[in-house]
């Protein structure tokens, strides 16, 4: 069974625990109130704080959280799979901004672009078929449903977008992580432009493209990172959809290439198995080498190949994406976690 159906079988197999423990009081901090200091290597070492996040959940319920993405005016927004609040908007010391739902129960992916000075965010949701573009207000632009010009797709409950990216043009890249495996290209509109990608094992096909992101490291040409989760790799692509190279992360399942500065950042969801909830962050350098593991083994390289890393089994449960702001304090929003509140990392 490959580990994105061992995934969907587990939230199945979990429901019931997670609604037992729902009826448990959780507004309670005393065993959230623990900051364990220096995980992570060299000088991206971390002090991880449980409690930055959190709220009653009385007024600010979450079941999965999934992305977080920093604005122009440094709030930071986090997916949720509530119904109450598709989005929660933080501020940097932790508290709640504003709230709100699309009625996108299964929230996934975010990406935030500035357009003519105004942002935006795009979220995708794999439950419902659809990716939207919204103020950040919660006010829908539009909405992209299934690509009925791709023969493959023959009905909407195929599509399931995981993640978007969206070019210095504003062409839109959307990925169908949980579907088809196609990366879709769309103008600034929502206007179908091309398709690549798909599911197996070649050099431009993909098992679970579950994140896709710009990477904009080299400004005159600009690429595509995307992963190939269950192969536990990340690929470059050209704009117009050309595979360039693969890059193999053994033993991590990435769920998005988050890039900062001259820095490669992801979220391994899991290592191993999603019921033992381990999972990590990587930090890589320019040369895609990992330099860091906050909340697993030190980086560890055998004949130019990475070594699978080791979880510590205590700082994450099955994080879901990193989100890096001006002073590289990291944020972390964790997927099947018991309604876990995002993490905060302090950079030592």
């Amino acid at each position: 069974m490959s580990i994105k159906n061992s995934r969907r079988s587990f939230i199945k197999n979990t429901s019931l625990g997670v609604a037992l423990s729902a009826l448990q009081p959780s507004f309670g901090f005393n065993s959230l109130r623990t900051k364990e200091n220096k995980i992570g290597h060299g000088d991206f070492q971390f002090s991880l704080d449980k409690v930055w996040g959190v709220q009653n959940p009385n007024n600010y319920p979450v079941d999965h959280c999934h992305e977080m993405v920093i604005d122009s005016k440094n709030r930071i927004i986090l997916t949720t799979t509530h119904p109450k609040n598709n989005i929660l908007i933080y501020d940097r010391s932790g508290n709640i901004l504003d709230y709100w739902g699309i009625n996108y129960n299964g929230a996934h992916g975010l990406t935030l672009v500035n357009q003519g000075g105004e942002d935006f965010l795009f979220i995708t949701d794999p439950d419902s078929n659809r990716v939207c573009k919204t103020t950040l207000n919660g006010r829908k632009i539009f909405e992209l449903n299934f690509p009925k010009e791709i023969p493959d797709y023959t009905n909407a409950v195929q599509f399931k977008p995981t993640e978007t990216a969206v070019a210095p043009n504003g062409d839109i890249y959307v990925a169908d992580g949980y579907g088809l495996d196609f990366i879709i290209q769309y103008d600034y509109k929502g206007n179908y432009i091309r398709h690549f990608g798909g599911h197996g094992n070649g050099n431009e096909l993909f098992d679970c493209c579950h994140g896709i992101t710009l990477d904009n490291r080299e400004k005159a040409n600009p690429t595509l990172l995307i992963t190939s989760r269950n192969k536990n790799e990340f690929k470059r692509f050209s704009l117009d959809g050309k595979w360039i190279e693969t890059i193999s992360m053994p033993g991590c399942y990435i769920c998005r290439p988050v890039v900062k500065d001259d820095y490669l950042l992801f979220a391994v969801i899991v290592t191993k198995s999603w019921g033992e909830h381990d999972g990590m962050l990587a930090v890589l350098d320019k040369d895609n080498k990992v330099i860091s593991f906050p909340g697993g083994s030190k980086p560890s390289y055998v004949n130019n190949e990475l070594a699978k890393p080791q979880y510590d089994q205590k700082s994450f449960k099955n994080p879901h994406d990193v989100c890096v702001d001006s002073d590289w304090n990291l944020y972390v929003p964790q997927w099947n976690s018991g309604k876990t509140y995002p993490n905060k990392l302090t950079r030592l």
